[in-house]
C-alpha cells in the first residue's frame, strides 16, 4: 500500500486525467509506478520521456540487454516491483523464463554472454558501490570487450534510472499491480 496520497484514476480530473489517458493510450495500462507521482502530474510526464529515451531510443545496447540491466539493478536494490515489470519485458525476448528467474536471483549464474555478465557486473557495482567510480575507472573492462562509449553511455543511463525508480517504489509503498504487472505494450 502507497506510503502517501494517490490520486486513482476515478478520482483524477485535468491535466492528470490527460497524463492518466495518454499512458493508457500508449502503454496499454496504468501502472502504479505512475499514479505514485499523481500529486505532481509534471513529474510523471518528465519520467516516462525519460523512462522512453533510455529503454526504447536507438542505441547499440540491445532492449533485451537493458531489460537484463533494469532486471539485476531491481534485483540488487530489492525491488520486486521493477523486477516482475521488467523480468516480464526481458522474457519476451529470452523467451524462457527460468533463465530470468535466475537472473533475478543470481546473475552470474545466469546463462549470459561474456559481454551480459560484464555489463551485468558494471551494474550491480554502479548500483552498490558507486563512489568507487569516482576513482577508478570501471569503463576500461567494458571497453577491452568491444563495448563502445555509446553503449557505455547507454547502458548507464539504464542503471542510473533504475536506481531512481527503483528508490521511488521502495520508499513510497508502490505495489505490483493486481495483473502482476503483466501485458503492458513493448
Amino acid at each position: 500500500m502507497a506510503h502517501i496520497k494517490v490520486i486513482s484514476y476515478s478520482e483524477a480530473g485535468g491535466k492528470l486525467k490527460d497524463i492518466y489517458l495518454d499512458l493508457i493510450d500508449k502503454r496499454g495500462k496504468l501502472a502504479n509506478v505512475h499514479t505514485i507521482q499523481s500529486l505532481n502530474p509534471d513529474s510523471i510526464i518528465a519520467h516516462t520521456e525519460l523512462y522512453m529515451t533510455v529503454m526504447f531510443s536507438h542505441s547499440p545496447l540491445s532492449r533485451a540487454n537493458r531489460e537484463m540491466l533494469a532486471v539485476v539493478v531491481s534485483a540488487a536494490n530489492g525491488c520486486n516491483y521493477c523486477q516482475q515489470h521488467h523480468g516480464t519485458a526481458l522474457n519476451n525476448y529470452w523467451k524462457n523464463s527460468e533463465r530470468v528467474d535466475q537472473l533475478k536471483r543470481n546473475y552470474i549464474l545466469a546463462d549470459l554472454t561474456e559481454k551480459e555478465k560484464l555489463l551485468c557486473n558494471y551494474a550491480v557495482e554502479l548500483t552498490m558501490y558507486p563512489d568507487d567510480f569516482e576513482t577508478t575507472n570501471r569503463t576500461q573492462v567494458l571497453k577491452e570487450a568491444g563495448l563502445d562509449d555509446r553503449c557505455i553511455l547507454d547502458a548507464t543511463l539504464v542503471i542510473a534510472y533504475f536506481n531512481f525508480v527503483n528508490r521511488i517504489v521502495l520508499s513510497l509503498g508502490v505495489t505490483l499491480e493486481d495483473d502482476g504487472g503483466e501485458g503492458y505494450k513493448m
